[in-house]
């Protein structure tokens, strides 16, 4: 016979364990309903996302049409009072879908579209720093690095960077398919019709071309002298912080100025800031490349003589004998800035197109996302 304290005891032990179980069965069943709710939310997000860079891809296709469609219609001319320089606002994607009469428009309500196209002629081409006369011939551009030294020195930083950059530049480009791009004029070509020996002799004589030997680069070799190691190929501002000497305040000061294109580019002299026309002219200082861009807001330049005509008139003695390819009054390359918020995403794209002058067929260059 069991006493009524020890079955007490028993029966509070069974109570606790009991308790126990339940509270165990709770945690892990509420374990699993928080998992499951985290997997349904993240192929949430994944739709959502999916659906944003649709509506991106969209959106850069009907930029490219205002592209293709502004050169039907002035193809030798870019100027700022186009339609392409107008920037889009935070405006509702309902709002875009009912001006076409889309019947599903409401549905685009909670989606947001804002954006702007940018002249990438308009700033001052890295990739000039590096010329090709002949196809897999790279040499320094002495005239564009001095360009660059003006540049450089009109926004306070060291002009001895430009030579160092050049000879990044280069290096970063010997073994680069671009390396057999040539310029005719004031655009660029590509030039198939070399002998491949030719090309092989041209990449073997070292330092002066690109080649093997990089005799005068600074900082780009390794311990072994018969094995330099080239450096990255720059294709965006932020890699001049791979360039020795260069800060980040530095390359946030040149990013409204600087760009680094596929090819060898002319400046826009219609499109072009002030900074970058005083920097490409010599002869001319900032006080000059400022009356030069005030003349240019009245009334936009239609070829290179009259951006000639326009130097005369703002001071600069030496307009008469610039190199008509160094500068243009068209455009080739355009940066599209384009912003997406669909409900909880948000996608940031930066998009390089290239306008051909001659079909007014845009392909994409590179595209770049940022979530």
């Amino acid at each position: 016979m069991r006493t009524p304290s020890r079955s007490r005891k028993e029966r509070g032990v069974a109570i606790i364990s009991a308790l126990l179980v339940v509270s165990l069965a709770a945690i892990l069943v509420s374990g699993m309903l928080w998992r499951q709710q985290v997997q349904v939310r993240r192929i949430e997000n994944q739709r959502l996302l999916a659906q944003a860079q649709w509506i991106s891809r969209s959106a850069l296709d009907w930029t490219r049409l205002i592209l293709r469609s502004e050169a039907d219609t002035s193809p030798t001319v870019t100027y700022l009072g186009g339609v392409w320089g107008v920037p889009i606002a935070k405006t509702k994607l309902s709002d875009f879908l009912g001006q076409i009469g889309e019947v599903r428009a409401q549905q685009g309500a909670s989606t947001y579209l804002s954006g702007s196209i940018e002249d990438a002629q308009a700033k001052f081409n890295l990739r000039n720093l590096v010329s090709t006369p002949t196809p897999g011939v790279l040499t320094i551009n002495v005239a564009q690095i001095q360009a660059f030294q003006r540049l450089l020195t009109m926004l306070g930083l060291n002009g001895s960077l430009a030579k160092t950059v050049a000879l990044q530049m280069r290096a970063g480009l010997a073994r680069s398919a671009t390396r057999f791009q040539t310029q005719t004029g004031n655009s660029t070509g590509t030039t198939t019709g070399a002998s491949t020996q030719a090309t092989i002799a041209a990449l073997a004589q070292g330092g002066g071309t690109g080649g093997g030997n990089f005799t005068d680069d600074p900082g780009l070799k390794d311990a072994d002298s018969d094995a330099p190691v080239a450096p990255l190929q720059m294709i965006s501002v932020d890699s001049l912080l791979d360039v020795p000497g260069f800060s980040p305040e530095a390359v946030a000061k040149l990013r409204p100025f600087v760009t680094v294109l596929p090819t060898t580019t002319a400046v826009n002299m219609n499109t072009a800031p002030a900074e970058v026309v005083a920097a490409v002219v010599p002869g001319m200082n900032l006080s000059q490349g400022q009356a030069f861009v005030a003349r240019r807001e009245t009334v936009f330049f239609h070829d290179v003589g009259n951006v000639q005509l326009a130097l005369t008139g703002a001071g600069v003695k030496t307009a008469t004998s610039i190199d008509p390819s160094e500068l243009d009054v068209t455009t080739k390359y355009f940066v599209i800035h384009g912003r997406v918020e669909h409900e909880r995403a948000q996608l940031e794209r930066t998009t390089l197109v290239y306008r051909d002058p001659t079909t007014h067929t845009t392909r994409i260059v590179y595209t770049r996302d940022t979530l």
